[in-house]
């Protein structure tokens, strides 16, 4: 039985630790990371079989954020799963902290993958994905996409090598949020149809409301079933989720809440001692 409060309260949790981190380093991408609280959230307290005590266990999901830039939803998934403590979330793009701007695998126990230079994450995966299925191991790869990310070449060169070796162990999921650093994605570089292009490339594709968490869990779950394909979840979400001043404004891709804006989005987070 899926204890969907418990999901929704870590990803609540989740959130007032991305505004905090953000508005201390005084720089980073709040938008993309708040969008994709519910989804990291299901990954890393629901679907994936992972352990905090042995990050490099053999057995292990994968997690790859190749939309590093969203990296604050991944440390504070990382510190509430117990893979650091939380305090260390404070030192987010300090000089010589484990937590860059963007992920990197040498620093920081969990982190699977450097990432950041956007598009590439995808061809790491299909990588990861026929590496599990050679070497005889029953694991998955999952794979966060940023939608302005999709618009590189490299992500379909990627999408037809998972379908070409029918990397049903591959499961991307799109934050579909609709926009990215310069505005709407329709506006800088149309990616729709999303869900006929993955379909032509011979993905299996669901649609899912990326703020439900039981239509994520859903989704994941059927997703692991599926044979002989990979899956992409297009996930619909608003950049910013979880704060009104933030929500569904582009400006907000790469800008850190400012001390005023952090203790707007604690009270509407109903935080005040996390």
């Amino acid at each position: 039985m899926v204890d969907i409060e418990f999901l929704q309260e870590k990803t609540r949790q989740i959130r007032v630790e991305i505004v905090k981190m953000l508005a201390n380093a005084g720089s980073g991408h709040t938008g993309g990371s708040l969008s994709a609280a519910d989804i990291v959230t299901a990954l890393y307290f629901y679907k994936m079989k992972h352990d905090p005590k042995n990050p490099q266990w053999i057995q292990r999901d994968r997690f790859v954020l190749s939309k590093g830039h969203a990296a604050p939803v991944l440390y504070a998934a990382l510190a509430l799963s117990g893979y650091f403590d939380k305090s260390l979330l404070n030192s987010l793009r300090k000089l010589g902290s484990p937590l860059q701007g963007h992920p990197c695998c040498k620093n920081l126990p969990g982190v699977e993958v450097s990432t950041g230079s956007l598009g590439q994450g995808l061809s790491v995966a299909c990588g990861m994905a026929l590496g599990l299925r050679l070497s005889g191991i029953n694991s998955r790869v999952y794979c966060l996409l940023g939608d302005g990310e999709i618009q590189e070449g490299q992500v379909w060169e990627a999408a037809m090598t998972a379908s070409h070796y029918k990397l049903d162990n591959l499961c991307a999921i799109l934050d579909h949020n609709k926009l990215q650093i310069d505005g709407a994605c329709s506006d800088v570089m149309n990616i729709e149809p999303v869900e006929d292009k993955f379909l032509a490339f011979g993905w299996n594709v669901f649609t899912i409301d990326g703020h439900n968490m039981q239509q994520i869990v859903d989704a994941l779950n059927v997703a692991e079933s599926i044979k002989g394909k990979p899956t992409i979840i297009v996930a619909d979400t608003i950049k910013g989720k979880g704060v009104s001043i933030f929500e569904g404004k582009a400006q907000y891709h790469g800008v850190a809440p400012t001390k005023e804006e952090l203790e707007i989005a604690l009270k509407e987070l109903k935080d005040g001692k996390s």
